[in-house]
């Protein structure tokens, strides 16, 4: 299935606009993750442990929206939007948001 952020998709056109899909996921993190963390805040750097977990939810969020749409009987998803938001108690959530389309074979 073709998954892209743009509205069209080059060479390929919508046959049919099948609706919104999205795919939600909530992350928890835990505390030696958010000790380390906040160590590589102090000292500078990138957190490879938060890296790796937005990565993961990204890639959940971004699975469970193919599988919607798949299900509405889409071949594409267009327009893709990736949120992160972050929650209480070291929970972060990734949402992937789109439009299933049909294209033509």
């Amino acid at each position: 299935m073709i998954v892209t952020t743009t509205n069209s998709i080059e060479g390929k056109q919508i046959e049919q606009y099948l609706g919104l899909v999205s795919g939600e996921v909530i992350l928890g993190a835990n505390v030696v993750r958010d000790f380390l963390a906040s160590i590589t805040d102090i000292i500078g750097g990138r957190s490879g442990t938060y890296e790796s977990k937005l990565a993961e939810g990204r890639e959940m969020a971004v699975q469970e929206m193919v599988k919607k749409a798949r299900n509405m009987g889409a071949n594409a998803v267009i327009g893709v939007d990736l949120d992160f938001e972050t929650l209480r108690d070291g929970m972060m959530m990734c949402i992937a948001t789109g439009t299933a389309v049909k294209l033509k074979e």
